[in-house]
């Protein structure tokens, strides 16, 4: 597709500012774990209070008997999902000297910050401008901004080189920034030091978003030039002389046994980790501590938290002697049993704490290796089929990422309606948010939102990965690829 995006992005002052063959030092620091924070430190604030935005800030609870917040981001996901495929299209077509990924991520910087700013100003008049400004900006946010971001993004690793070493080592870097993004500000510094002083302060949320949202802005910038897309680089000649329609592409993928578990284990993993992460906040305020009270949500996230930490130095070196499939799929097992120990007190903080530190270490391999089985799997996919699926692949794992939101938000939102929940208020004279005294049914469905869902996801995923076996085959198959390059 050399069209606009071509006339753009193909000028010296937009190449890339890694020009060696191999990974370097500052492709690792900049392009993968410094440039993608700002994008997901706004993402991970999304995904644990955009709900409560909603809920306890807005009071959009009861709209249309409750049933708003659970139809419409389902409605929105499914929008959502009909943008992935399209944009999955379309990076597959892409043709720049800057790759077929990157120009996108450069795109997508503006229109996250615009975006992100919009889902907070929402205007304070009636009801109906308040829900088609949501969903207006919802949509604008997630299906356009977030999407473009999020599909060249997923694509760094997989597209960066391919020596499994060096994108391994990048597969870590690039999760490294979520973690810090999730376990040291969202974690550790909202529930602490921010939550209780904003409370449902419309005023103070726009503020503190908006900051956010610029924020990602220069990051962003920071991660397109510091990336490179070598192996679009090496395929570039052939995929110009040999374009591959969409449905054949769909075709290899769901014929391919190694993709479709890995997919399936990605939809299952996600939708447990939506569910936790929509319900921690109140899980945290109404079942284990009180509303707002800046320690409950601190040390669940951080002493659960405090593994993946440790799991930087540790999870690489296992995954490289014991295999990354073997390594996730004991990690599994563990996760399991860490929630089954949480579950046996939810309202004990020292058990749910013991619980959350067992879980989180079973959660490690995951967190840090996803990246690159997933890029094996492309690999294999290229092997196999002669060309590659890069764009329609991660566009269907865009959906199901897509799908998971969606359904885990309604799902919740649904449950907390249906068993009684009860939004804080705000009292604008005294600037004192009040929190409501939630039933047993109520703290129900929180709990097992939270906990029980993910014991369930822990040892489906467990199973589902026995049956990937890609790393038995990678290197004779990547060595074919190089092989058939040279001729």
């Amino acid at each position: 597709m050399k069209t606009a995006i071509a006339a753009l992005v193909d000028r010296k002052s937009f190449d890339s500012r890694i020009t060696r063959s191999e990974v370097t030092a500052k492709e690792r620091w900049l392009g993968y774990l410094a440039g993608p924070c700002g994008v997901l430190l706004l993402n991970a604030v999304l995904a644990s209070y955009l709900n409560v935005y909603y809920t306890d800030v807005l009071n959009l609870t009861g709209v249309w008997g409750g049933m708003f917040l659970m139809v419409f981001p389902i409605l929105s996901k499914i929008i959502d999902a009909g943008t992935n495929v399209f944009m999955g299209y379309v990076i597959d077509r892409t043709r720049t000297r800057q790759g077929k990924a990157r120009p996108w991520l450069l795109i997508s910087a503006p229109l996250v910050t615009v975006t992100g700013i919009l889902l907070f100003t929402v205007p304070r008049g009636s009801e109906t401008v308040q829900v088609i400004w949501v969903m207006l900006s919802f949509n604008l946010y997630y299906s356009v901004a977030a999407t473009i971001y999020n599909m060249s993004h997923g694509l760094m690793v997989p597209l960066s080189t391919r020596n499994t070493k060096e994108r391994g080592g990048l597969s870590v870097f690039n999760n490294v920034a979520s973690v810090m993004v999730s376990g040291i500000i969202v974690a550790l510094i909202f529930p602490m030091l921010i939550l209780p002083r904003i409370g449902v302060n419309q005023a103070a949320w726009i503020r503190l978003m908006s900051v956010l949202a610029i924020l990602a802005l220069p990051l962003t910038f920071v991660e397109y030039f510091f990336t490179r897309e070598r192996i679009t680089e090496e395929t570039e000649e052939l995929e110009e002389k040999q374009e591959v329609s969409m449905a054949s592409q769909i075709k290899t993928l769901l014929g391919d046994r190694f993709w479709v578990v890995i997919v399936v284990y990605f939809f299952i993993y996600t939708m447990g980790s939506n569910l936790k992460n929509i319900s921690l906040v109140y899980y945290c305020n109404y079942v284990l501590g009180s509303y707002n009270d800046g320690i409950t949500q601190t040390m669940v996230s951080v002493i659960g938290g405090v593994p993946m930490g440790i799991g930087i130095f540790a999870v690489w070196p296992l995954a490289k002697r014991f295999g990354k499939r073997n390594v996730t799929l004991a990690g599994f097992l563990i996760y399991a049993l860490g929630g089954i120990v949480c579950m046996l007190n939810p309202t004990n903080m020292t058990v749910v704490l013991i619980g959350q530190f067992i879980k989180n270490i079973g959660g490690l391999p995951c967190a840090y290796v996803f990246s690159a089985l997933f890029a094996d799997v492309l690999d294999h996919i290229e092997w196999k089929a002669g060309y590659r699926c890069d764009g329609v692949s991660m566009s269907l794992n865009s959906i199901i990422l897509t799908v998971c939101t969606g359904i885990s938000t309604g799902v919740f939102n649904i449950l907390l309606t249906r068993s009684g929940y009860i939004a804080p208020v705000f009292d604008a004279v005294s600037g004192v948010t009040t929190a409501s005294v939630q039933s047993g049914a109520v703290k129900g469905a929180i709990t097992f939102c939270f906990l029980g869902f993910e014991i369930i996801t822990g040892l489906v995923c467990a199973g589902l990965l026995a049956f990937e076996g890609v790393e038995k085959v990678i290197d004779k198959e990547q060595a074919e690829i190089r092989e058939r390059k040279s001729r």
